[in-house]
């Protein structure tokens, strides 16, 4: 509503300054074609004494016609002869009285009332005495009123138009901005929870270590507690800084080609340990005819495929089954992820993609690892389809467009892209350097 205030204000005093100044304008030109008229009435007469009016008894009936007036509407042009005394002589029919302190004896043109109207005055030097005309100002002054009567009434309607207007763009255009601040206070408070939590149990662990000898077997129980929340913390905050250099850094214009079935792949086998342990049956499937390729960081896709599998593996119950599924066709490339687990409600699905949001209490998981994933979706141009799985379960689909096989021959050389494990060696992109040591290299590192 400020900004609305403001803009409406600002509007306010422009509006005024170019109305009056339209006004001075229209004055000024009515009032410039009036002495136009006077100057050429006077030089009619001048050319023409005969059209003077005879010196009489005021006033003269029958005064001759005005020749000056071309435009039969406008008003007529007057002429009064005065003598050298300031003695008005004689006069055109009809015209009105004129005073001798109405009219300027340099010939100068004036504004006077006579009557009941204003009038345009001047005068000349006319056979020892002087001559002058007038004109009624009284259409120029019906105008000027009709141009305020509508400034006035088209100037408030204006102003409240563009302070509404300006209040409704102004809200739609702040509401992303504040969104976006509500979620960033959000955010540093759920970091600074998730922070504070293994940060007091490590000191708790210790005080407690400390206050009085214990067995050793007793120390290395707290030592042991001590690590796993620093190992915890350690997954925060390298999730966090992930996250930053993400978002700081623009991605790139465009990734390498990545063969996504061989990514898949790949992390499927770095996850079979995990899903043994907890009797989890784990496929990867291969759908379509043509090769899944994609323009995309390789590290990138590795860490997607990475979240989504062990959060498969996380939620699934013993004895259940993890599918990853890899399909391309139509121009499209579709990475698919499905368990038999307790799936997903529907109103939660809203904040599924929140930084800090979990679905449980899980201890072992920070909230991040669908966040990671959906910017990793975003930047390389990928949509989300997060439903159920046929496997009872919840499914985390993402599709891409297929990159051209030109693509992938100038830049992959037919070949599949690097490695999701390898180095890139001068790729300039800050946020590669992440994976090195991110939790998701270690099968069971926590997400949700």
């Amino acid at each position: 509503m400020r900004v609305a205030g403001l803009a409406t204000g600002l509007l306010a005093v422009l509006y005024l300054v170019v109305v009056g100044v339209f006004d001075l304008v229209v004055v000024h030109r009515l009032v410039s074609q009036a002495d136009t008229r006077l100057t050429d009435r006077l030089q009619d007469v001048a050319h023409h004494p005969r059209e003077a009016p005879a010196p009489a008894t005021l006033p003269v009936a029958g005064g001759l016609p005005d020749r000056g007036d071309t435009d039969v509407d406008a008003a007529p042009v007057f002429l009064w002869r005065v003598s050298s005394t300031g003695k008005v002589v004689s006069a055109d029919f009809g015209a009105p009285a004129l005073g001798g302190s109405a009219w300027s004896h340099s010939g100068a043109r004036t504004t006077a009332t006579l009557g009941s109207s204003p009038f345009r005055l001047q005068a000349v030097a006319f056979e020892g005495g002087w001559l002058v005309a007038g004109v009624s100002l009284a259409d120029e002054q019906h105008v000027r009123d009709l141009l305020l009567a509508g400034e006035a009434v088209a100037g408030p309607l204006v102003l409240v138009v563009m302070f509404f207007g300006s209040f409704l763009i102004g809200a739609k255009a702040s509401a992303p901005v504040e969104q976006a601040r509500r979620r960033q206070l959000e955010f540093t408070a759920d970091a600074s929870h998730e922070l504070r939590t293994p940060l007091s149990v490590i000191e708790a662990e210790v005080d407690l270590a400390l206050a009085r000898p214990r067995p050793g077997e007793e120390y290395r129980q707290a030592l042991e507690r001590v690590g796993r929340e620093g190992e915890r913390l350690r997954r925060i905050v390298e999730d966090l800084l992930w996250l930053a250099r993400f978002d700081s850094t623009p991605p790139p214009p465009a990734g390498e080609p990545v063969d996504v079935g061989t990514v898949a792949e790949t992390s499927a086998e770095r996850f079979r340990p995990v899903a043994s342990a907890q009797g989890l049956a784990m496929a990867v499937e291969h759908r379509g005819e043509e090769a899944p390729w994609v323009l995309a960081p390789a590290d990138w896709v590795d860490r997607l495929v990475g979240v989504l599998v062990d959060n498969a593996c996380r939620y699934t119950p013993e004895g259940g089954s993890v599918r990853v599924v890899v399909g391309a066709g139509a121009g499209r490339v579709s990475l698919a992820v499905e368990d038999s687990g307790p799936g997903i409600a529907p109103e939660d699905r809203a904040r599924l993609f929140d930084r800090f949001h979990r679905m449980s209490q899980d201890p072992e998981g920070t909230g991040l690892g669908l966040a990671i994933a959906d910017s990793v979706v975003r930047s390389t141009g990928g949509r989300w389809e997060v439903g159920d799985a046929l496997l009872g379960g919840a499914r985390f689909e993402v599709l891409w467009h297929r990159a051209r096989p030109s693509v992938v021959e100038v830049r992959g050389g037919g070949e599949p892209g690097p490695h999701p494990g390898e180095e890139h060696e001068g790729e300039g992109d800050p946020r590669r350097d992440a994976r090195h040591e991110h939790p998701l290299a270690k099968p069971g590192a926590g997400n949700l």
